[in-house]
């Protein structure tokens, strides 16, 4: 038996607006305070934010592995399981294509690097980059979980930390799964066993979500003392792209598809509101997908065996907003400043990058790789993206909210087309259920 411990007047999206406008007037308050006392907050806030963030990425391998696995066993169980897989990457890259077109438009039309107010000083190579080789070796995982090991010097002393690529482990996963299925009765214990751990996990996700409100005001009071607006001023018309893309495609877009498909847009998002709230805060995808699982199953209906597989695979490679609205500005943008022409089969490269290459983002906070990985394959100089890396965090919240809510909208959309939605569930008047990621027990 669960125990919701929340106030019953108070739902989770309500709970989530008052941690943002908590952290908002904590952020503002520190700004304007003394600096031991602005020190001292801004420094609880960016502990408790950077713990939740955590606290979400740590449950997010487990989680990723047991839920493919889960999947590839169940999706034997379902009719034209390939066919929902090639149509959801056929949707991944549809809607892909139409945001990066609408962020080619509006870089030529509000050429924002001709209206920029930045020292041409600021410009410098990023500390990392992408490449196609790298992405093409990111997808051969490195050990069984995906996990790598890197050293760095804080203070003068090494620590050493663990990472890991979720596309790496969703590779792992999907080979596991299938070679448990394959060998049929002797693969069933396997296969109870990842069941029992994927619950497991899922409970542990329940604890965790119910920090949601806490984490999210630490998040945005944090964001609002480390980066302020004074940094919009300089690349005001940039900016202005870049969420005038974004509210595009998140705004126009996404409810047209719905609406094409017979599918109510206020429902939707009423549906996936909790995970774009927290894919805005957290400005991490990977951070997210617990969240965006649950509720595409959850709250819109979207059969537990398809979107176990297609929600993680959309975390990693369907990212509307890192990689193709930004990268296309930003990439026009860079040509802009820097006096050079751009031709229409350089139009095409970033439609292609976008497309293709959006998965060596994957596990990632930021869109730097893939600004990067556009920028080498046109051709142009890398030190543009220094320009742009002082505003990234302001940017990358609308980002990541436009990402999860791709992340969802595919699974929606596909699983429609396919007649196996459940539209009682979508319209809201099927039989509670207990939500894990709405409902702390």
């Amino acid at each position: 038996m669960s125990l919701d411990i929340r106030p019953r007047s108070l739902g989770f999206g309500t709970q989530v607006l008052l941690g943002m406008g908590t952290g908002l007037a904590l952020g503002l308050l520190a700004r304007g305070a003394e600096p031991a006392v602005a020190t001292a907050l801004g420094e609880t806030l960016h502990t408790l934010g950077q713990i939740f963030v955590q606290l979400l990425k740590a449950l997010v391998p487990p989680l990723v592995f047991t839920a493919i696995v889960a999947s590839i066993a169940a999706l034997r169980d379902l009719e034209n399981a390939a066919r929902l897989v090639a149509q959801t990457l056929l949707w991944f890259a549809a809607t892909a294509l139409i945001a990066v077109s609408i962020g080619i438009v509006l870089g030529l039309v509000i050429q924002p690097g001709l209206h920029a107010g930045i020292d041409p000083a600021a410009a410098k190579a990023p500390s990392s980059t992408g490449s196609w080789l790298d992405f093409l070796k990111g997808l051969v995982p490195a050990n069984f979980l995906g996990l790598t090991a890197s050293t760095a010097l804080v203070d003068g002393k090494p620590v050493t930390s663990l990472s890991f690529n979720v596309l790496q482990i969703i590779v792992a996963a999907i080979a596991v799964g299938a070679a448990a299925v394959r060998i049929g009765e002797q693969g069933r214990a396997f296969l109870a066993f990842n069941a029992s751990a994927l619950t497991l996990f899922r409970r542990l996700l329940r604890w965790v979500i119910a920090l949601t409100p806490i984490g999210t005001a630490a998040l945005i009071g944090d964001a609002v003392i480390r980066y302020g607006w004074d940094a919009l001023g300089a690349l005001g018309s940039f900016t202005g792209a870049i969420y005038l893309g974004l509210a595009l495609v998140l705004f126009v877009v996404y409810p047209l598809l719905l609406a094409a498909h017979g599918l109510s847009p206020l429902r939707f998002f009423a549906a996936a509101w909790p995970a774009i709230q927290l894919g805005f805060v957290s400005r991490s995808s990977v951070g997210t997908l617990p969240v965006t699982e649950e509720v595409t199953e959850q709250r819109i209906g979207v059969p537990h065996a398809y979107a176990a597989f297609a929600v993680p695979l959309g975390a990693t490679t369907k990212m509307d907003g890192c990689a193709a609205i930004y990268p296309a500005i930003s990439a026009i943008f860079v040509a802009q400043f820097f006096g050079l022409s751009l031709h229409l089969s350089d139009y095409g490269l970033i439609a292609f990058v976008s497309v293709v290459g959006s998965a060596a983002t994957a596990g990632l906070t930021g869109a730097t790789v893939m600004l990067t990985l556009t920028l080498s394959t046109l051709g142009l100089p890398l030190e543009g993206a220094g320009l742009l890396l002082a505003i990234d965090p302001i940017l990358d919240m609308g980002r990541t909210a436009v990402n999860v809510a791709g992340q969802a909208l595919v699974p929606t959309i596909v699983a429609k087309r396919a007649g196996i939605l459940d539209l009682e569930r979508f319209r809201g008047t099927a039989a509670p259920v207990l939500e894990p990621a709405l409902t702390p027990a």
